[in-house]
C-alpha cells in the first residue's frame, strides 16, 4: 500500500450509488457562500468514503479556550511545553487532537486526556494538574479510566477553516452524550466532520441534528450515510469495508474486519485495482474496486492556495 498519500481524498462520481445525495435541501447546518469548500463538496456530490485519517492511535488534550491553526502550538497551552508534547507524541505514534466542550463551558475545564486505540478499541481518560505533566505520564494507555460510551468529537476547527466552525459548533451543541470540540481532523469539505471513540468512524456532511448517529453508535452500529470510514486503515481498506457494508447489509462496529490487501500494478493514469479480503459471519469477504484520480482538480480545502486532484474509488464486486 505505499505510495498513497493521506492527503489525496477519495472521491466518487456522481452516477455512483455510494455517493451523497447532493440535494441542496440537505445541506448540513451553517450558512455559507457558495465558493466555501463544503458547499462545493455538496454541490459536486463527493463522496466521503476511504477518508478517514490512517491513525491508529490518539492523544486527546482537552484545552478551552481559541485556537489558532496549529491548535497545539497556538492556544493557551503552556508554549515551552507544547513542541515537546508534539515531539513526544510523534515519537509514539499518537495523533494529538486538542478537545474542548461545546460552548466553551470554561468551567468545565479539568485538565483532562485520554489517549485512545481504534483497534483493540479502547480511551482512556486521566486528568493534570499541569501541561507539563504530560511530558512525563505514560502514553500507552496503562492510565486512565476507561469510557464505557461513545465519545464524540465535532470538529469546530475555525482557525483550520471556516466550514469547520460553521457546521460543527451547531452540530456539537445539539448532539447528547459525550461530546467534544476537536481541532482539525482532514477533509474540511466534508464538514461537518466527526469522529466516534473508541471505534475511530469518521463522519462528513452530518446535519445539525446528527442524523441518527448518536442513537446508531449506542446500539453499536454505524450509520452508513456520511460515514467516511475509519481510522487506523488504509484507503483502500476503508473504501472496501464500506462498500462490502452496503452490499451484505453488515451494520455492526466490529463487522467484516480487514484481513489482506492486495493491489495490481498502478497504470500510466494512475488508476489502480485493489482487491482486499474481509471476515464475514460465514468466512471470507472478497472485494475489487478500483482506484483512480479525479479528472478535474478542485478547491480541496477553503484556505488551499490552489486546486489539487483527488483519489476516487469505485467498487467492482463484492463475494462471499
Amino acid at each position: 500500500m505505499e505510495g498513497m498519500s493521506a492527503e489525496q481524498v477519495p472521491d466518487a462520481a456522481p452516477a455512483d450509488p455510494y455517493c451523497q445525495d447532493a440535494d441542496p435541501r440537505t445541506y448540513p447546518a451553517g450558512r455559507l457562500d457558495e465558493g466555501r469548500c463544503s458547499v462545493q463538496a455538496l454541490v459536486a456530490g463527493d463522496s466521503p468514503i476511504a477518508t478517514a485519517p490512517p491513525a491508529r492511535r490518539w492523544l486527546l488534550v482537552e484545552q478551552p479556550g481559541p485556537w489558532g491553526r496549529d491548535a497545539l502550538l497556538q492556544s493557551r497551552f503552556d508554549a515551552e511545553v507544547a513542541p515537546r508534547l508534539a515531539e513526544r507524541a510523534r515519537a509514539a505514534g499518537l495523533r494529538i487532537q486538542m478537545v474542548r466542550r461545546p460552548g466553551e463551558r470554561l468551567s468545565d475545564s479539568r485538565g483532562r486526556w485520554a489517549v485512545a486505540d481504534v483497534h483493540a478499541p479502547w480511551v482512556r481518560w486521566s486528568t493534570r494538574d499541569q501541561d507539563a505533566d504530560l511530558l512525563d505520564v505514560p502514553l500507552d494507555g496503562s492510565v486512565g479510566i476507561e469510557s464505557d460510551a461513545p465519545t464524540f468529537l465535532v470538529c469546530t476547527h475555525g482557525g483550520h477553516d471556516a466550514c469547520c466552525a460553521v457546521r460543527g459548533r451547531p452540530l456539537a451543541r445539539t448532539l447528547a452524550g459525550d461530546v467534544w470540540e476537536t481541532s482539525h481532523l482532514g477533509g474540511d469539505r466534508f464538514a461537518a466532520n466527526v469522529l466516534v471513540l473508541p471505534t475511530g468512524h469518521l463522519y462528513g456532511q452530518v446535519p445539525e441534528d446528527g442524523g441518527g448517529l448518536v442513537e446508531a453508535h449506542g446500539r453499536g452500529e454505524v450509520l452508513l450515510p456520511g460515514l467516511r470510514g475509519r481510522a487506523g486503515l488504509t484507503p483502500p481498506a476503508q473504501a472496501a469495508q464500506q462498500f462490502a457494508r452496503v452490499e451484505l447489509g453488515l451494520v455492526g462496529v466490529a463487522d467484516l474486519p480487514v484481513t489482506g490487501a492486495r493491489a495490481d500494478e498502478a497504470a500510466p493514469d494512475g488508476s489502480q485495482r485493489w482487491t482486499v479480503t474481509l471476515t464475514g459471519p460465514v468466512g471470507e469477504v472478497r472485494v475489487v474496486l478500483d482506484s483512480r484520480l479525479s479528472g478535474e482538480a478542485r478547491q480541496l480545502t477553503c484556505a488551499a492556495l490552489r486546486p489539487g486532484r483527488f483519489r476516487t474509488w469505485h467498487p467492482v464486486s463484492v463475494t462471499s
